[in-house]
Protein backbone atom coordinates (compact mmCIF):
# COMPACT_ATOMS: atom_id res chain seq x y z
CA UNK A 1 0.00 0.00 0.00
CA UNK A 2 1.17 3.59 -0.57
CA UNK A 3 2.30 5.64 2.42
CA UNK A 4 1.08 9.04 3.52
CA UNK A 5 2.88 11.45 5.86
CA UNK A 6 1.12 13.24 8.73
CA UNK A 7 2.89 16.17 10.40
CA UNK A 8 2.40 18.78 13.09
CA UNK A 9 4.60 21.36 14.82
CA UNK A 10 3.50 23.05 18.05
CA UNK A 11 4.89 24.98 20.99
CA UNK A 12 3.99 26.82 24.21
CA UNK A 13 5.88 29.51 26.10
CA UNK A 14 5.38 27.64 29.39
CA UNK A 15 6.01 29.79 32.46
CA UNK A 16 8.93 31.71 30.94
CA UNK A 17 8.91 35.39 30.01
CA UNK A 18 10.10 34.67 26.47
CA UNK A 19 9.71 31.88 23.94
CA UNK A 20 13.28 30.87 23.07
CA UNK A 21 12.39 27.57 21.39
CA UNK A 22 11.85 27.41 17.65
CA UNK A 23 10.26 24.58 15.67
CA UNK A 24 9.18 24.22 12.03
CA UNK A 25 8.41 21.72 9.27
CA UNK A 26 9.10 22.56 5.61
CA UNK A 27 8.49 20.70 2.33
CA UNK A 28 11.33 20.79 -0.17
CA UNK A 29 10.64 23.48 -2.81
CA UNK A 30 11.47 21.23 -5.78
CA UNK A 31 11.93 17.66 -4.52
CA UNK A 32 8.51 16.02 -4.19
CA UNK A 33 8.09 13.81 -1.13
CA UNK A 34 10.93 15.38 0.88
CA UNK A 35 10.46 17.40 4.04
CA UNK A 36 12.53 18.97 6.79
CA UNK A 37 11.64 19.07 10.49
CA UNK A 38 13.84 21.23 12.71
CA UNK A 39 13.73 22.16 16.39
CA UNK A 40 16.00 24.38 18.47
CA UNK A 41 16.04 25.24 22.18
CA UNK A 42 17.76 28.60 22.55
CA UNK A 43 19.80 29.66 25.58
CA UNK A 44 21.56 32.87 26.48
CA UNK A 45 19.42 35.30 28.43
CA UNK A 46 16.92 37.83 27.14
CA UNK A 47 16.61 37.59 23.31
CA UNK A 48 19.96 35.80 23.00
CA UNK A 49 18.44 32.34 23.05
CA UNK A 50 15.73 33.17 20.53
CA UNK A 51 18.35 34.71 18.23
CA UNK A 52 20.38 31.48 18.36
CA UNK A 53 17.36 29.25 17.79
CA UNK A 54 16.27 31.36 14.80
CA UNK A 55 19.66 30.75 13.21
CA UNK A 56 19.19 26.98 13.52
CA UNK A 57 15.85 27.15 11.67
CA UNK A 58 17.22 29.50 8.99
CA UNK A 59 20.45 27.62 8.29
CA UNK A 60 18.84 24.18 8.35
CA UNK A 61 16.23 25.29 5.84
CA UNK A 62 18.84 26.96 3.63
CA UNK A 63 20.95 23.78 3.53
CA UNK A 64 17.85 21.67 2.81
CA UNK A 65 16.50 23.92 0.05
CA UNK A 66 19.90 24.29 -1.62
CA UNK A 67 20.46 20.58 -2.17
CA UNK A 68 17.70 18.10 -3.06
CA UNK A 69 18.27 15.29 -0.54
CA UNK A 70 19.47 11.85 -1.55
CA UNK A 71 21.22 8.98 0.19
CA UNK A 72 24.69 10.23 -0.76
CA UNK A 73 24.41 13.84 0.41
CA UNK A 74 21.88 13.80 3.24
CA UNK A 75 24.46 13.75 6.04
CA UNK A 76 26.31 16.65 4.44
CA UNK A 77 23.04 18.59 4.40
CA UNK A 78 22.34 17.79 8.05
CA UNK A 79 25.87 18.73 9.12
CA UNK A 80 25.75 21.97 7.12
CA UNK A 81 22.55 23.00 8.87
CA UNK A 82 24.13 22.60 12.32
CA UNK A 83 27.64 23.88 11.55
CA UNK A 84 26.45 26.91 9.59
CA UNK A 85 24.06 27.80 12.42
CA UNK A 86 26.92 27.45 14.90
CA UNK A 87 29.08 29.85 12.88
CA UNK A 88 26.25 32.39 12.66
CA UNK A 89 25.57 32.16 16.39
CA UNK A 90 29.26 32.74 17.17
CA UNK A 91 29.23 35.80 14.92
CA UNK A 92 26.02 37.07 16.55
CA UNK A 93 27.67 36.80 19.95
CA UNK A 94 30.26 39.33 18.79
CA UNK A 95 27.93 41.74 17.02
CA UNK A 96 25.10 41.64 19.57
CA UNK A 97 27.23 41.57 22.73
CA UNK A 98 25.11 38.64 23.95
CA UNK A 99 25.95 35.03 24.71
CA UNK A 100 23.57 33.06 22.49
CA UNK A 101 23.56 29.25 22.39
CA UNK A 102 21.16 26.63 21.12
CA UNK A 103 20.49 22.94 20.79
CA UNK A 104 19.56 21.56 17.36
CA UNK A 105 17.52 18.65 16.05
CA UNK A 106 17.23 18.28 12.27
CA UNK A 107 15.30 15.50 10.52
CA UNK A 108 15.01 14.97 6.77
CA UNK A 109 12.41 12.67 5.26
CA UNK A 110 12.71 11.56 1.65
CA UNK A 111 10.91 8.74 -0.17
CA UNK A 112 11.64 5.51 1.70
CA UNK A 113 13.89 6.83 4.46
CA UNK A 114 14.47 9.30 7.29
CA UNK A 115 17.82 10.72 8.43
CA UNK A 116 18.55 12.98 11.38
CA UNK A 117 21.28 14.82 13.27
CA UNK A 118 21.34 16.60 16.61
CA UNK A 119 23.45 18.48 19.13
CA UNK A 120 22.53 19.16 22.75
CA UNK A 121 19.68 17.79 24.85
CA UNK A 122 16.71 18.31 22.56
CA UNK A 123 15.63 14.85 21.46
CA UNK A 124 14.53 12.84 18.44
CA UNK A 125 12.48 9.69 19.07
CA UNK A 126 11.57 6.96 16.57
CA UNK A 127 8.65 4.67 17.37
CA UNK A 128 6.95 2.04 15.24
CA UNK A 129 3.36 1.24 16.18
CA UNK A 130 4.07 2.51 19.69
CA UNK A 131 7.27 0.53 20.23
CA UNK A 132 10.50 2.51 20.67
CA UNK A 133 13.05 1.87 17.94
CA UNK A 134 15.61 4.45 19.01
CA UNK A 135 16.10 7.72 20.87
CA UNK A 136 18.90 10.26 20.72
CA UNK A 137 21.29 10.36 23.66
CA UNK A 138 21.65 13.85 25.19
CA UNK A 139 25.01 15.59 25.01
CA UNK A 140 24.89 16.27 28.72
CA UNK A 141 27.02 15.60 31.78
CA UNK A 142 24.61 13.09 33.31
CA UNK A 143 24.00 11.17 30.08
CA UNK A 144 27.74 10.77 29.67
CA UNK A 145 27.72 9.20 33.13
CA UNK A 146 24.99 6.86 31.88
CA UNK A 147 27.07 5.99 28.79
CA UNK A 148 29.98 5.09 31.06
CA UNK A 149 27.75 2.87 33.19
CA UNK A 150 28.32 5.00 36.29
CA UNK A 151 24.63 5.77 36.86
CA UNK A 152 21.31 4.56 35.45
CA UNK A 153 18.87 6.64 33.39
CA UNK A 154 16.49 6.89 36.35
CA UNK A 155 19.33 8.36 38.44
CA UNK A 156 20.10 10.81 35.63
CA UNK A 157 16.59 12.26 35.82
CA UNK A 158 17.14 13.18 39.48
CA UNK A 159 20.77 14.25 39.22
CA UNK A 160 21.47 17.84 40.41
CA UNK A 161 23.65 18.49 37.34
CA UNK A 162 21.25 17.10 34.75
CA UNK A 163 20.99 20.47 32.97
CA UNK A 164 24.71 20.79 32.24
CA UNK A 165 25.36 20.42 28.51
CA UNK A 166 28.66 19.16 27.13
CA UNK A 167 27.97 20.43 23.62
CA UNK A 168 25.70 22.99 22.00
CA UNK A 169 25.75 25.49 19.15
CA UNK A 170 27.55 28.75 19.88
CA UNK A 171 29.93 27.19 22.40
CA UNK A 172 33.59 26.15 22.19
CA UNK A 173 34.66 23.75 20.80
CA UNK A 174 32.61 23.12 17.61
CA UNK A 175 29.30 21.31 18.12
CA UNK A 176 29.30 17.58 18.60
CA UNK A 177 26.96 16.09 15.98
CA UNK A 178 25.47 12.61 16.17
CA UNK A 179 23.45 11.03 13.37
CA UNK A 180 20.72 8.44 12.89
CA UNK A 181 18.72 6.94 10.06
CA UNK A 182 16.03 4.43 9.24
CA UNK A 183 15.12 2.76 5.96
CA UNK A 184 12.75 1.57 4.61
CA UNK A 185 9.84 3.47 6.15
CA UNK A 186 6.89 1.39 7.31
CA UNK A 187 3.33 1.90 8.37
CA UNK A 188 3.27 3.12 11.98
CA UNK A 189 6.69 4.82 11.94
CA UNK A 190 6.50 7.98 14.05
CA UNK A 191 9.25 10.53 14.68
CA UNK A 192 9.11 13.07 17.50
CA UNK A 193 11.42 16.07 17.89
CA UNK A 194 11.05 17.79 21.25
CA UNK A 195 12.74 20.18 23.67
CA UNK A 196 13.44 19.24 27.29
CA UNK A 197 10.43 21.30 28.31
CA UNK A 198 8.38 18.38 26.95
CA UNK A 199 10.38 15.18 27.33
CA UNK A 200 11.23 15.82 30.99
CA UNK A 201 7.65 14.92 31.94
CA UNK A 202 7.15 11.67 29.99
CA UNK A 203 8.44 8.12 29.96
CA UNK A 204 9.35 6.64 26.60
CA UNK A 205 6.46 4.18 26.95
CA UNK A 206 3.89 6.93 27.38
CA UNK A 207 5.29 8.90 24.44
CA UNK A 208 5.00 5.83 22.21
CA UNK A 209 1.44 5.15 23.34
CA UNK A 210 0.31 8.72 22.63
CA UNK A 211 1.98 8.78 19.19
CA UNK A 212 0.36 5.48 18.25
CA UNK A 213 -3.17 6.05 19.52
CA UNK A 214 -3.97 9.66 18.65
CA UNK A 215 -3.97 11.83 15.52
CA UNK A 216 -0.77 13.87 15.33
CA UNK A 217 -2.44 17.19 16.17
CA UNK A 218 -4.16 15.69 19.21
CA UNK A 219 -0.92 13.98 20.27
CA UNK A 220 0.87 17.35 20.22
CA UNK A 221 -1.91 18.88 22.34
CA UNK A 222 -1.61 16.03 24.86
CA UNK A 223 2.15 16.48 25.15
CA UNK A 224 1.92 20.22 25.63
CA UNK A 225 -1.06 20.23 28.01
CA UNK A 226 0.42 17.45 30.15
CA UNK A 227 3.82 19.17 30.33
CA UNK A 228 2.09 22.42 31.29
CA UNK A 229 0.19 20.69 34.07
CA UNK A 230 3.21 18.83 35.42
CA UNK A 231 5.37 21.95 35.23
CA UNK A 232 3.28 23.25 38.12
CA UNK A 233 3.95 26.92 37.42
CA UNK A 234 7.69 26.44 36.71
CA UNK A 235 7.50 24.96 33.23
CA UNK A 236 10.05 25.63 30.51
CA UNK A 237 9.31 26.51 26.87
CA UNK A 238 7.74 23.49 25.18
CA UNK A 239 8.21 22.54 21.52
CA UNK A 240 7.29 19.43 19.54
CA UNK A 241 7.32 18.30 15.92
CA UNK A 242 5.74 15.01 14.86
CA UNK A 243 6.20 13.19 11.55
CA UNK A 244 4.17 9.99 11.21
CA UNK A 245 3.88 7.44 8.40
CA UNK A 246 0.57 5.73 7.62
CA UNK A 247 -0.49 3.29 4.93
CA UNK A 248 -3.45 4.32 2.79
CA UNK A 249 -5.48 2.25 0.40
CA UNK A 250 -4.69 2.89 -3.25
CA UNK A 251 -7.67 4.20 -5.24
CA UNK A 252 -9.47 1.30 -6.87
CA UNK A 253 -8.93 1.06 -10.61
CA UNK A 254 -12.18 1.19 -12.60
CA UNK A 255 -12.71 -1.99 -14.66
CA UNK A 256 -11.78 -1.63 -18.33
CA UNK A 257 -15.27 -2.52 -19.51
CA UNK A 258 -16.75 0.34 -17.49
CA UNK A 259 -14.19 2.75 -18.95
CA UNK A 260 -15.04 1.56 -22.47
CA UNK A 261 -18.78 2.13 -21.90
CA UNK A 262 -18.13 5.60 -20.46
CA UNK A 263 -15.98 6.49 -23.47
CA UNK A 264 -18.67 5.29 -25.90
CA UNK A 265 -21.31 7.34 -24.11
CA UNK A 266 -19.07 10.40 -24.22
CA UNK A 267 -18.50 9.93 -27.99
CA UNK A 268 -22.19 9.34 -28.63
CA UNK A 269 -23.16 12.38 -26.61
CA UNK A 270 -20.73 14.56 -28.51
CA UNK A 271 -21.83 13.46 -32.01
Amino acid sequence: MPLTIETVAAQHIGDREEQQDRVAIFPHPTHKGALLAVLADGMGGHSGGSLAAEQVIFKARHAFDSSPPNVENVRETLAAGINDAHDSIKLAAITSEQDPHSTACILILQPGRVDWAYCGDSRIYHFRNGEKITRTFDHSYVMDLVRQGLIGEEDAEKHPNKNILLSCLGDDPAPRIDYGETSPLRDGDAFLLCSDGMWAYFTDEVIGKVLNEFPVRQAAEIFINTARSRGNGRGDNISVAIVRVREVEAPKEEPLWKKAIAQRKAVAGGS
